[in-house]
């Protein structure tokens, strides 16, 4: 709540795009930089990276308890990718949602179209886009997590991640990595002065007119 009365609900901001086009470093530097925006813990079952921490990177579990969370409602969406699943327990969210907190998320078109179909008002979608799809593979290779099997695999899979990108509100080239998150931090910006999401903003022009 402000001093003018004015409060405002969270916004989901989701970012998608092929792997290795960046939505998950510039997730990650939004973060960062804004105190106010909180990243989205998935769940999956996909075994952990070296230096990933369970609780901050991802939620690991088990494909038995994955499936009690899809059984049971927990998750806002849940895809299966290379052979994993993923997902994103409903509960944090909403709870951030209601508090006023924005939440940011990575997930692919999938995830996205789930996530739209429950919470169209308090969604904004981001695609981004790589700038060609040889600076795609350099990336891929470069990040020397996957091995050559996967990277094919993947870029097989860029061509139909890729053909979904008219489903978003917003998109972005990530041409120069830095550029793409202040690209997207004005997304943001702008989508926290929406006048539907500002509640208590009718009675504050009213006491104005008022005064």
């Amino acid at each position: 709540m402000t001093p003018h009365g004015i409060k405002r609900r969270g916004i989901l901001l989701v970012l998608s795009s092929p792997s290795g086009a960046g939505k998950t470093t510039i997730t990650r530097a939004l973060v960062e930089r804004d105190r106010s925006l909180a990243l989205s813990v998935s769940a999956t079952t996909r075994p952990r990276r070296p230096g990933e921490i369970d609780g901050r990177h991802y939620h690991f579990v088990t494909p038995d308890r994955f499936a009690a969370m899809v059984r049971d409602g927990e998750l806002l969406e849940h895809a299966q990718v290379f052979g994993h699943h993923y997902g994103t327990p409903a509960a944090p969210v909403l709870r951030a949602l209601e508090a006023g907190t924005d939440i940011v998320s990575d997930v692919d078109w999938q995830g996205t179209q789930q996530m739209k179909a429950r919470m169209r008002d308090d969604l904004v979608s981001v695609f981004i886009l790589p700038p060609s799809m040889k600076a795609l593979e350099a990336r891929l290779r470069s990040r020397a997590q996957d091995s050559a099997e996967v990277v094919r695999a993947r870029m097989a899979k860029s061509s139909d991640e890729l053909s979904h990108w008219a489903e978003y509100d917003y998109v972005v080239v990530n041409r120069a990595l830095e550029k793409s998150i202040d690209e997207v931090g004005a997304i943001l910006a702008a989508e926290r002065l929406r006048r539907h999401r500002q509640l208590g903003l009718d009675e504050f022009v009213n006491r104005l007119r008022g005064a």
